[in-house]
Formats: C-alpha cells, sequence, structure tokens
C-alpha cells in the first residue's frame, strides 16, 4: 500500500466539549448528488470512536506547505495534546460543528450518515453540509512513506 498515493488530509469532529483530528490518506468523493464524501480512520485507536458518537465530521484537504499540520495529527509525537495540535491551525465551524480548517484548500463539513467498521479501520460515509476553499496551491500527497506534490 505504501505505493499507493493518496492526498493527505485532516479529519476532525468534537463531541461534547472534545476534539479529535486525525490525518490520514484514505479519503475520496462518494456522489455529487447529494454531496456525499468517503473517510477511513484507524478502528485501534480507541480515541477515534468519537467519529461515530458524534454523527458528524470535517475532511480537511492539506495544502504542500502543511506539512506541519500533517505531522502534528498524524500522532507521530505522541507528546502533542489535542489542544496543541488545533492550535497550530486556524479553524473555524460551518454547518455540523466540526472543525474545519480555515486554509484547508477544501474542507468538507460533513452529517454522518454511515459508518462500519471494515477489517482495521472504521469508514465513515458523510453528506457534505457545508464545504470551505482556501487559496489554491499544490496540493500535499503521501507515497513511499513520504510526502510529495504535484
Amino acid at each position: 500500500m505504501s505505493r499507493y498515493a493518496g492526498h493527505v488530509q485532516i479529519v476532525t469532529t468534537a463531541h461534547e466539549g472534545e476534539k479529535r483530528g486525525v490525518t490520514i490518506t484514505a479519503a475520496c468523493s462518494v456522489s455529487d448528488n447529494p454531496g456525499m464524501v468517503l473517510a477511513c480512520v484507524n478502528a485501534s485507536n480507541p480515541k477515534n470512536a468519537i467519529f461515530e458518537k458524534s454523527g458528524r465530521f470535517a475532511l480537511n484537504t492539506l495544502a504542500a506547505d502543511q506539512i506541519d499540520l500533517a505531522n502534528a495529527f498524524s500522532g507521530r509525537d505522541p507528546s502533542l495534546t489535542s489542544e496543541e495540535r488545533f492550535a497550530m491551525g486556524n479553524w473555524q465551524e460551518l454547518v455540523t460543528g466540526a472543525p474545519v480548517l480555515k486554509d484547508a484548500l477544501a474542507a468538507f463539513d460533513c452529517r454522518l450518515v454511515e459508518f462500519k467498521v471494515m477489517a482495521t479501520h472504521m469508514v465513515l460515509i458523510g453528506e457534505v453540509m457545508g464545504v470551505s476553499f482556501g487559496e489554491h496551491k499544490p496540493a500535499l500527497l503521501y507515497m513511499d512513506r513520504g510526502y510529495c506534490t504535484l
């Protein structure tokens, strides 16, 4: 799977005063009418249960100059708290209350419509309730266990 290039995104949610964000590459568009997206997060991390509990998530597409954010939300530095990770970005809320990165290339604010555990991952399917676009820049990709761009 390391040869499978993926766009780097941070999937976020909030529930009962707690925020969660995770760097992922397993995400895609499902439908354009209605707008729906799919995101996958690791099922072995108990902190990721919040995505189902909250019933909402935002999919934030990162630009090539946002590697620091990608690393912060990847869990590579376990000493960073959720608050410290979110302090690194400029966040807003659109419709659902999930944290949306203001300068993401594109951010999709979603209502969770389907949740399923498949092998090692939780599959989240969301109906897009709000969209935000940042500045048009090169996208951040991940391939061969490293970041790259087009």
